[in-house]
This record gives C-alpha cells, sequence and structure tokens, in this order.
C-alpha cells in the first residue's frame, strides 16, 4: 500500500512538472500581481523590460483569462500607467507582454495628454496607486511627422493636437539637421508630454515630489519591437530639476 501511494504521488508530481506554470493557475495566484502592493520604480521598469524580451523574441507567457477575469471583477491595482500613441502598431500589453489587470493605459495621437488624459493619469495616481508613469512614443509617429510639416490641419480638433507637439518641435529644430527632424522632434515629443503632465496637474506634481510617483520616458522601435528607455523624471533624476512646479531638462 505504501510503494502504491508512493508511485501515485509520483506520477502526480510528474504531470503537475511536466505542466507550465502558467497553465495550472488558481485564482489566488492570479491575483498575487494585482494586489495594492508597493513595489520599487527600477523593479517595475525591470519587469517591464523582460516582458518586453519575451515579445521581442516571439516567447509570451501563455495567458489565462477567465479565472483572472472574476478575480478582478472585484478592483484593479495596475502598478503602471502607460501614456502613448493611438497607433495601432502599439499595444502596450502586446509589448510589454502583459495581461488583465497589469497596465492602466491612456491613448492618442503623438502620446499627448489633453484635460480628460490627465485627469485619467490622476485617477490612476490617487485612487489606484498606480506609482510609475510611463510616456512612450514610437518610431515613424504620424502625428509629430505632420507637426513637422507645418501644414495647417483641417480641423480644429487635428490642430489641437498638432498645438501640443509643437513646443518639441521647435526644440528639435534648434539643434537637428532636416533629414533627421522628425526622429529628433519624436524624442522630444516624449520629454514634452512628460513636462505636460507635471505642468498641467498639481495632483502629479505633489505625487512626484512626494516620492509616490516616477516618470519614465522610453521610445518603442517598429522594427525590432524594442522598447528603449531614455530617462527617467523624478525629483531625484540628475538628468533633470523641479522648478516652480515644472520640470525642465538642465542643459
Amino acid at each position: 500500500m505504501k510503494r502504491l501511494l508512493t508511485s501515485v504521488l509520483s506520477v502526480t508530481w510528474l504531470l503537475g512538472s511536466a505542466l507550465p506554470q502558467e497553465a495550472q493557475p488558481t485564482s489566488a495566484v492570479l491575483l498575487a500581481d494585482h494586489v495594492k502592493t508597493v513595489v520599487s520604480p527600477e523593479k517595475i521598469w525591470n519587469d517591464l523590460v523582460e516582458g518586453n524580451q519575451r515579445f521581442v523574441t516571439g516567447k509570451p507567457r501563455v495567458r489565462e483569462f477567465k479565472q483572472l477575469r472574476s478575480a478582478l471583477s472585484n478592483g484593479q491595482h495596475p502598478k503602471t500607467i502607460v501614456l502613448t500613441c493611438s497607433d495601432s502598431r502599439v499595444a502596450p500589453e502586446l509589448l510589454f507582454d502583459k495581461n488583465l489587470g497589469d497596465l492602466f493605459v491612456v491613448r492618442s495621437a503623438g502620446n499627448v495628454a489633453d484635460a480628460v488624459g490627465l485627469g485619467s493619469i490622476e485617477y490612476a495616481v490617487e485612487h489606484l496607486g498606480s506609482s510609475v508613469l510611463l510616456v512612450l512614443g514610437h518610431e515613424k509617429c504620424g502625428a509629430v511627422t505632420a507637426a513637422c510639416s507645418g501644414e495647417k490641419m483641417p480641423s480644429a480638433n487635428l490642430q489641437s493636437i498638432m498645438d501640443k507637439i509643437d513646443p518639441a518641435i521647435l526644440q528639435a529644430r534648434s539643434y537637428a539637421k532636416p533629414d533627421n527632424l522628425v526622429e529628433a522632434a519624436i524624442s522630444e515629443n516624449i520629454h514634452q508630454s512628460a513636462q505636460d503632465v507635471l505642468q498641467n496637474s498639481e495632483i502629479l506634481r505633489q505625487a512626484l515630489k512626494q516620492g509616490k510617483l516616477t516618470i519614465i520616458e522610453a521610445i518603442y522601435r517598429l522594427d525590432s519591437g524594442e522598447v528603449t528607455r531614455l530617462g527617467k523624471l523624478s525629483v531625484l533624476a540628475p538628468a533633470y530639476k523641479l522648478d516652480v512646479g515644472y520640470v525642465v531638462r538642465v542643459q
């Protein structure tokens, strides 16, 4: 009897080991990464990088949605907010190999934030406990390219996007050659979007000052699928300083 029991346990263990961990989750396991816990900004970023590497290599994790949907029906606590472009080629959940409940995503053409976008970010910080805001631009951004052309847009709504991007274009023109203007402007627009977020939100400025929020800037490479970090906006970041409620780059 003892030998039979040992054999059964061994077979059960082998079968369990043969299955990938993602294929046999429980509600408790699925919800573990979604509880409201304090995680360092660097750990959050490193986790995003690891997910992006899985995306780049074409080896995403196996996803389980049914139990996770049920587990998340009682609430959400995403640690990361992503402000990014509406471009159909830029899908944060895929780029970072994330699941339901992992990312709080705000999207608009040119990764700019108007009052509605800012309110959404404030909600995530104030009520959901999100502690990292990732401002994510991408190569060959159509909105930035249009802004670089200088052409008047056919509607006030489209022009409002250009108006948000124009300061980045002006900065890029101060050093970039015409052939490299769009590329430089895309990076400058990521910086500009991060600055606009803080310039126009007292809630987010206070969260930054109190160490409750870290802002990370990055760009997505369309061909390789890789996300590259450009810099980090925070009170302690050496490349930036907080001046009268605004974030400006130190040259």
